[in-house]
């Protein structure tokens, strides 16, 4: 009987927690710039902290800062829905930070 109550009880817990998973992912598009001679560029990077704009600012511009270049702004903040609309943009500044 126990066995039998079980693997529902496992199943409903592992159909929670996979929405919470995928909520985590948060991914931010941005413009950076590297200056002498000027450089600009359109970005997307996933984010390591929370999915808040403001926040992503900062976590955004201490990683560009540590490969040279330096953040203009953060235009916004998304999930995995809004990747491959901006994949084209971004071009080899996809994922790459």
């Amino acid at each position: 009987m126990k066995q039998i109550l079980l693997i529902p009880l496992l199943a409903l817990a592992l159909v929670a927690v996979a929405p919470q998973a995928r909520a985590t992912e948060c991914y931010a598009d941005y413009k950076a710039k590297q200056d002498n001679p000027l450089k600009l560029h359109y970005g997307v990077i996933q984010l390591s902290g929370p999915c808040d704009q403001g926040q992503a600012g900062q976590e955004v511009a201490a990683r560009l800062a540590s490969v040279g270049w330096t953040l203009l702004n953060v235009i916004s903040v998304f999930g995995p829905e809004g990747l491959q609309q901006r994949k084209a943009n971004a071009g080899s500044y996809f994922l790459r930070f």
